[in-house]
């Protein structure tokens, strides 16, 4: 195809101060002349609706590199890993421009760089760079397909708000990427990660990412909406589970294992039993820490027990953390009743009953936020009540959909090329040149 590369805007971090470094020199856009140019430390800050930069107000303020080819800024202050466990601030560099923006009364710091620059950081950023080749070009390939989706969706939606159904008896929300209104994407995980030049791009990154430039998926004529995840407990699971009902042909119910072509029916509660508590085959079913650490930047490998985990929870505690968390006194919790399970054995239904009040909730990520501080590893789990309170025993971490990142590590330690890792965590599509 004819298609040039894109330019994209990654929203980076917002407050009302913005503190940032220029090691090299940069000049404010639209600056007649370029004649005056900025190195050093800078702030800027909200005043009256508008950025206050130098005694000056200004409603965009875009900052581009005197030269291009090597340019670079700091960030500090950046929070990654926002409402997970992990989360953290630090100081984080990046190429390209540096663009300000008003948002909600506060400054948003935008990132303008080329896409295929982007996805440099992003796969260095969502696993560590030292992975092998065939995993890196098909991460590449998805994280580009990903984007491109959504930015071919954006503005298509009629509502920007996340699916959310509640009566008396149920609480079922959903949450996906909604638009973000003033750039392309953020660069947390609600999109993807993304942390510029800060998690070091080794010659390997670089090399996947060009072998792979403008390769992305597609399926019925559309770029794929290529999802992932950490690690999916030995079966993918499907869309509509945890998203909008609306289910990909793509995106379907695989055993993470080619060896493997039927998987139990985890929809039903004891085979769903039978699979957590038990081991079965999978690629991600791994405790190679050299394959992990591929695929896990230093602050993901602090958690171990990515395939089968356990959470125990006293009664007391149980109760205190769901009233917190969902804003709803149950009273002390009594039972919590698997309701309804994707094909991955995650739940999408959970009956919370107290002894106050009864309430089922959905999808998996509402189950994973209300049952724990930040979020539960994932909705695949089974109940053990005890004398003192519950157990959950559980499976994966994420929600499941699309490509294993451990599962795909693990394929391409065994020699499986990237175009096998795609066919078999993204069925039913084929690869294709958007540009050159």
């Amino acid at each position: 195809m004819n298609h040039q590369e894109p330019m994209l805007e990654v929203g980076i971090v917002s407050g009302i101060e913005i503190n940032f470094h220029f090691p090299c020199p940069y000049f404010i856009s639209g600056q007649t002349g370029k004649e005056k140019t900025y190195s050093g430390t800078f702030a800027v800050s909200f005043k009256e609706g508008k950025i206050l930069f130098e005694n000056q107000t200004f409603t965009v303020l875009e900052f581009e590199p005197v030269n291009k080819a090597d340019s670079a800024f700091e960030l500090f202050d950046v929070r990654i890993g926002i409402n997970f466990h992990w989360e953290r601030t630090e100081k984080q560099v990046f190429e390209g421009h540096l663009k300000c923006i008003v948002e909600d009364d506060k400054i948003t710091a935008v990132n303008r760089i080329p896409l295929e620059s982007y996805l440099n950081s992003v796969i260095s950023s969502e696993m560590s760079a030292k992975a092998s080749a065939e995993l890196l070009k098909a991460h590449a390939v998805i994280s580009r397909s990903w984007l491109l989706s959504q930015m071919q969706q954006k503005g298509k939606n009629v509502t920007k708000n996340p699916g959310f159904i509640e009566n008396d008896s149920e609480r079922i929300r959903w949450y996906d990427r909604e638009d973000h209104a003033n750039f392309d994407v953020c660069a947390d995980d609600h999109c993807q990660r993304y942390q510029g030049i800060t998690r070091a791009s080794t010659p390997q990154v670089r090399e996947a990412v060009k072998a792979t430039r403008g390769q992305v998926l597609y399926s019925e004529n559309e770029i794929c909406d290529a999802r992932f995840s950490k690690c999916c407990g030995g079966i993918l699971e499907e869309f509509q589970y945890c998203w909008e009902d609306s289910p990909k042909p793509y995106l379907v119910g695989l055993a993470d294992h080619t060896e493997q072509t039927t998987v139990p029916d985890l929809r039903m509660e004891e085979n769903a039993k039978s699979w957590i508590l038990g081991n079965p085959p999978a690629f991600c079913n791994t405790s190679d820490k050299s394959v992990l650490q591929q695929v896990l930047n230093n602050y993901d490998q602090e958690t171990a027990d990515f395939y089968r985990w356990t959470v125990p929870y006293k009664k007391e505690e149980i109760s205190k953390l769901i009233h917190e968390r969902s804003g709803i006194d149950f009273g002390e919790i009594q039972e919590l009743i698997p309701m309804e399970r994707g094909v991955s054995g995650r739940i999408v239904k959970l009956n919370i009953i107290g002894n106050k009040k009864s309430l089922i909730i959905g999808k998996e990520l509402e189950i994973r936020r209300t049952l724990s501080t930040s979020h539960l590893y994932s909705s695949a789990f089974v109940v053990e009540k005890t004398d003192e309170g519950f157990i959950l025993h559980g499976a994966g971490w994420g929600h499941g959909v699309g490509l294993c990142q451990i599962g795909a590590a693990m394929m391409g330690e065994k020699g499986y090329k990237y175009t096998d890792i795609l066919h078999h965590y993204y069925p039913n599509t084929e690869l294709k040149h958007l540009y050159d």
